[in-house]
């Protein structure tokens, strides 16, 4: 085998994984099945926020190359699936992504190899989906010609403290066996490796992380619906409840919840226990419930403020600053932005935004106008809603120049503002 590591699926969890080994001195290739995605980053080009087109060149120059070609998958001692779950259209896993790569896989599977899945799922995907395709197609058995693991990402786009190699990896694998070995793998460039009991543990690790932001988050966001009706100022609250050194996290409330985790993940978790067991997981039903609506609640909101000047909705002219999912970057995964486009329009405002890190923006199968003067913009808007705070916007200077100005991340001092 003339190639460590092969990672399939080079995307935002993919590609920095592929950075970190091939800082670490590996060689390593990437196999995606996007054209787009090959032929950009064979020519210089990044297309994951945290990557930068330098550090692309840089990989090219250490001997990183991108593939369609299957074929070379045989070659690696180690192969990392890192691949997109997201949820079908009716909330349901859709693994076809994890089946067609760990397909790939097995057609063209050494014996020694290890095979890795980080794609978020849920419990007993590695043991239960991934191991019977990979015996099935290469006549292979788990545990003695090949090993197989699980090691949840986590990757946090945006984070200037804390990215691979620092951040601690969760490893387990269908035998103790390939625990070991996956943890020796890992250990080539993170700096701290946690092995898990087996593979359904370190499954279960990722997706209880994202659902105790999941359920926390609601749990904020009720209450700035009757925070705002009792006249309580919740930012204020959340400030003062977390002076306690002990006890108590911080988490702040928002126009909804976007990403590949927050939304995706806890449902997983939910349906895993839903179909094999019989009865709901009623916290994380419950906080979808709660974080879903959050876009129609800030719309609603918008057309009070208008209605205090007896202003309708209808024929208003709202501007949206920042529709990214987080603060400087790009991704636009689940952005809260795009259903609250879709209610404000509903309700027949004309919406405009603006975002430094995103130059067109589609809703619904329709261009938005993104306005090139940002000053001249506030100014004319009837109502400005800050959506992502990015670190490009002065925000109590913006709230000063508009109309009216709702802040639904609490980043303005409330003078010039309504916040959420």
């Amino acid at each position: 085998m003339s190639v460590d590591l092969v990672v399939l699926g080079l995307g935002y969890v993919g590609l920095p994984l592929v950075e970190a080994a091939v800082q670490a001195g590996l060689k390593v290739i990437g196999y995606d099945v996007n054209r787009r995605v090959v032929d950009g980053l064979n020519s210089g080009h990044s297309h994951v926020d945290d990557i930068s087109n330098a550090a692309v060149a840089e990989l090219l120059d250490r001997g990183f190359s991108a593939t369609m070609d299957e074929r070379e998958i045989q070659d690696a001692r180690v192969a990392v699936i890192c691949v997109p779950t997201p949820l079908s259209v009716d909330g349901r896993p859709e693994l076809g992504a994890v089946r067609s790569a760990a397909e790939a896989v097995a057609r063209n599977l050494s014996p020694g190899t290890l095979v890795v899945l980080e794609s978020t799922t849920y419990p007993g995907t590695t043991q239960e989906v991934i191991e019977p395709i990979l015996v099935e197609g290469s006549g292979l058995v788990a545990g003695v010609d090949f090993y197989l693991a699980f090691s949840p990402e986590r990757i946090d786009p945006g984070n200037q403290v804390y990215g691979l190699a620092n951040t601690p990896k969760v490893v387990g694998g269908v035998t103790k066996g390939a625990t070991r070995r996956a943890a020796d793998f890992y250990r080539r460039f993170v700096d701290t490796v946690v092995p898990a009991k087996s593979a359904r543990e370190a499954e279960t690790a990722k997706l209880l992380e994202n659902t105790y932001r999941h359920i926390n988050i609601a749990l904020v966001n009720e209450m700035a619906r009757f925070c705002h009706e009792l006249d309580i100022d919740l930012w204020d609250v959340i400030n003062l409840a977390k002076t306690k050194p002990f006890g108590f996290q911080a988490f702040y409330p928002g126009p909804g919840v976007g990403g590949h985790c927050i939304p995706i993940d806890p449902n997983y978790l939910s349906h895993r226990v839903k179909s094999r067991l019989g009865y709901p997981f009623r916290f994380v039903e419950l906080a979808q419930e709660i974080n879903a609506t959050m876009p129609t609640y800030v719309a609603r909101r918008a057309q009070d403020i208008l209605n205090l000047d007896s202003k309708p909705l209808r024929g208003s002219s709202v501007l949206l600053l920042g529709i990214t999912y987080k603060p400087d970057i790009s991704d636009q995964r689940e952005s809260p932005a795009v259903p609250l486009a879709q209610a404000l329009r509903v309700q027949g405002a004309d919406v405009q935004f603006h975002d430094p890190n995103v130059e067109r923006w589609l809703v619904t199968g329709d261009l938005l106008d993104r306005v090139a003067d940002l000053d001249a913009a506030v100014g004319r808007a009837d109502l400005v809603i800050l959506v992502q705070n990015h670190r490009a916007y002065d925000a109590d200077a913006l709230a000063a120049a508009s109309k009216r100005f709702f802040d639904t991340k609490g980043v303005t001092s409330g003078l010039n503002s309504f916040r959420l």
